[in-house]
């Protein structure tokens, strides 16, 4: 199986201005050097994390979704990121794993953000999406989600390990990123997987601060790469040969519990 190349996006969003992130991202991705395969967005970059859904929300058929499957297709790369959109009566925040060819998968985040009150605006999905690319498995979550770990255990099953990357798209706030650095952390260790977060920067419309702190995390938990404060464009590859000889030479998660997530 070949190594992956993914381009970490860390922006500072412009607040509840679709048109301006769409800008933004665009500018951003444009100027990407050298080749990548997967190009990764915040949550909700389009807009930031607001509670007015009713204001800003888009079908499925809106200019986000249409730019996503329109850069993805001009830049031959997979483009993933967290919308606001409504889906019948209901208001998600929805991750969409937008392919070149226009297929995509999608993945509406499980842990609504109650502190926020983001369980008072929209509607909790209760399907996980592990998407595929080049033979790797990609477990993808949004922010919240990551505090909670039986969602993304890992775990050995018929045709394998169920997932090689865990990758979270976020508006976490600088006033708990002791919690966002150790939780990506912990979480690679205990599912024996790549783990990437990927924060916004900058204050947003409740001026709410973020540092950013987005992150690689390899299988063992150490740290590959991460940046606070500033905006970056940041491209790594993962690499196949060190998954495999990690999880050979410690093979702890044939041990794990058995459970479902049902």
């Amino acid at each position: 199986m070949a190594d992956l190349t993914v381009t970490l996006i860390q922006a500072n969003l412009n607040w509840e201005n679709i048109d301006a992130n769409l800008r933004l991202f665009d500018e951003k991705i444009n100027a990407i050097q050298g080749r990548t395969e997967v190009v990764i967005l915040p949550e909700m970059f389009s807009t930031g994390f607001s509670m007015r859904p009713e204001v800003l929300a888009q079908t499925m058929e809106g200019s986000a979704v249409i730019w996503m499957e329109q850069k993805a297709r001009e830049k031959n790369v997979i483009l993933t990121g967290s919308l606001i959109i409504k889906d019948g009566d209901h208001y998600v925040n929805r991750l969409l794993w937008m392919q070149p060819n226009g297929v995509y998968g999608i993945y509406d985040k499980r842990h609504l953000f109650g502190y926020a009150g983001e369980d008072n605006h929209y509607h909790a999905g209760d399907k996980r999406l592990i998407a595929q690319v080049k033979g790797w498995k990609i477990n993808l979550n949004v922010c919240y989600d990551l505090r909670f770990p039986v969602w993304s255990r890992n775990a050995i099953q018929q045709d394998g390990v169920a997932y090689d990357v865990l990758i979270n798209v976020a508006n976490w706030p600088e006033r708990r990123n002791t919690a966002w650095k150790a939780l990506l952390q912990a979480r690679a260790i205990e599912n024996q997987a790549y783990v990437i977060g990927l924060n916004r920067v900058g204050n947003d419309g409740n001026n709410i601060y973020h540092s950013g702190d987005s992150s690689i995390i390899d299988p063992l938990g150490e740290i590959l790469y991460q940046k606070a404060h500033d905006e970056d464009v940041f491209t790594y590859t993962l690499h196949r040969e060190k998954l495999e000889e990690i999880r050979k030479n410690i093979p702890f998660l044939k041990d794990a519990d058995k459970f479902q997530v049902l």
